[in-house]
């Protein structure tokens, strides 16, 4: 049900950027919308991955320099049966996650610092399977072509409204307008479904990897609240990005709206218990149920709290 919905979403996504096109430009402009997109999907299929980790100031690590986080992954990559992916650590202190790559023989996951400080070790494991499943899925495919035609659907109604589109029997001026208003507006919203409805599916998948629903839970609720308080710079100045991380890094709220970049986290964390108890688990009962953040990492391998750079928490790769 879920891919069938991505692919409708797709698909909606598509046709209003033909729409758009047509609507400014006729026939030539829909050809030349389609133009438009196969060119920058194609950008996007190649440099979506190290635009992403670039702006995020990820810093790829070894196996070296944080053998646990990397053996974990590779565990985890192996349960999926998926290929080893790169791994990345991004110093920042809001505990958040995302992956990344164009297929699973490209592909990256990337954890913040602040994570590793927060979460128990079944917690984080929970969220590499959760990163690993959206790798399985391609997801980060799906999300990166989503993105570029959303921000190509509103270049190219910018640009009519600024060049006037098609004179003879477009949409005239205050067409033109309402079209710079909500082309963008619907692509926004198509987008934001289809991130909504991959999180749900990566939430079930990464449970089955892990094998702890409950642990996935667990983290979902701390990462959230994390978010909440701690704010992430780098997210900010790039917020079309945020679809990209397992909770929402630019507000704490909790409305499961239209305008929302991800699932309502309560939602997440009943669905997860849910699959729990048919799975016959009990309830899980974290190291550290707290969602303070000064603590040690609970996990060997985690940062080291007592080391700064720059005003940054620093880890055992540096």
């Amino acid at each position: 049900m879920n891919m069938m919905r991505t692919a409708m979403l797709m698909a909606a996504m598509t046709a209003l950027f033909l729409v758009v096109g047509a609507l400014l430009g006729g026939q030539t402009g829909m050809l030349l919308a389609l133009a438009f997109a196969a060119a920058t999907n194609l950008f996007a299929y190649w440099n979506s991955d190290r635009l992403a980790l670039a702006a995020n100031g990820a810093q790829e690590i070894q196996r070296a320099d944080a053998p646990d986080l990397y053996d974990m992954v590779a565990e985890l990559a192996g349960r999926a049966q998926l290929p080893m992916p790169r791994v990345y650590v991004i110093h920042e202190d809001q505990p958040n996650a995302f992956a990344t790559g164009r297929n699973p023989e490209n592909a990256a996951v990337a954890v913040n610092t602040g994570l590793m400080a927060m979460l128990t070790r079944q917690e984080l494991a929970g969220v590499i399977a959760h990163e690993l499943a959206h790798i399985k899925y391609r997801d980060t495919l799906t999300m990166t072509i989503t993105a570029t035609l959303a921000g190509a659907i509103s270049s190219i109604a910018q640009w009519g409204l600024l060049f006037g589109g098609n004179r003879s029997n477009g949409p005239g001026v205050i067409g033109s307008i309402a079209l710079a208003i909500l082309a963008p507006l619907a692509a926004m919203l198509v987008q934001m479904a289809i991130s909504r409805s991959r999180e749900y599916a990566a939430d079930r998948l990464g449970a089955e990897i892990c094998g702890d629903p409950n642990a996935l839970a667990g983290a979902l609720a701390k990462i959230s609240h994390g978010a909440q308080v701690i704010p992430n710079e780098n997210a900010e100045a790039n917020p079309a990005m945020a679809h990209m991380f397992i909770v929402n890094p630019l507000t704490g709220q909790g409305m499961d709206n239209l305008f929302s970049t991800h699932p309502n986290v309560e939602n997440r964390i009943a669905a997860l218990q849910a699959l729990a108890g048919a799975m016959g688990l009990t309830r899980y009962a974290s190291q550290n149920n707290s969602t303070d953040v000064s603590g040690p990492s609970p996990w060997r391998g985690g940062i080291d709290r007592g080391t700064q750079n720059n005003g940054r928490r620093r880890g055992p790769w540096g």
